[in-house]
């Protein structure tokens, strides 16, 4: 594998190579960090792999799990998925954000999703709550099983290009859907989608 490329907060563009990347991680995010690979060991008859932990930070906010603190939770073995491989999120729940949070600006860039599904326009509803536990197919060939529910943190909230810091954003789907904005899927049989790909619910 090629080395790993970081750009630190000053421009300086260090390798996964570096001799001191360690202690320039740390100097950075004041606190002792280490790199490390996910590596996966081959045995007679198994494979067995490291299992990486993410942490995550909660605001003091109403209608949070925790408040002010941080908690650590595992990613799904072998990846860097936060806890799933597919995030899906409707307009619909955008639209309904929108509608209880009108100043915030709600854009699909703050949530990062894997597919964004165009509803029945005018619904503001958190459609796809209800379809956890179901299969969704996509397309011709694709077909995610919804796993559960996308809980979302304070990252939704931070600044990026001309998107403002907000923290509204979170509070809003905190005090409204558990601040759950999206759903998870794991996939039951993959494929190619495109854009403007029919999307059914199977069972």
């Amino acid at each position: 594998m090629p080395p790993v490329r970081i750009t630190m907060p000053d421009g300086t563009v260090i390798t996964s190579e570096h001799g001191e990347l360690n202690a320039a991680l740390s100097r950075v995010l004041n606190r002792e960090v280490t790199f490390k690979g996910a590596r996966r060991e081959r045995g007679e008859s198994s494979v067995s792999a490291w299992t990486p932990q993410a942490e995550e930070y909660w605001p003091d906010m109403d209608g949070l799990d925790y408040r002010d603190t941080v908690t650590d939770f595992e990613l799904p073995e072998g990846t860097f998925f936060d806890c799933a491989v597919v995030h899906l999120l409707t307009t619909s729940t955008l639209d309904r954000l929108r509608e209880l949070y009108p100043q915030g600006r709600f854009e699909v860039r703050r949530f990062r999703p894997n597919v964004i599904a165009q509803t029945v326009e005018n619904v503001k509803e958190f459609v796809e709550d209800a379809w956890i536990d179901r299969t969704v197919a996509i397309g011709e060939d694709v077909q995610l099983r919804i796993t559960g529910p996308c809980p979302r943190c304070v990252m939704t909230t931070l600044p990026q290009a001309d998107l403002p810091k907000d923290p509204g954003i979170l509070r809003a789907a905190a005090q409204n859907n558990h601040a759950n904005v999206g759903v998870y899927a794991s996939i039951v049989r993959g494929g190619t989608i495109h854009r403007g790909d029919a999307i059914a619910l199977m069972d």
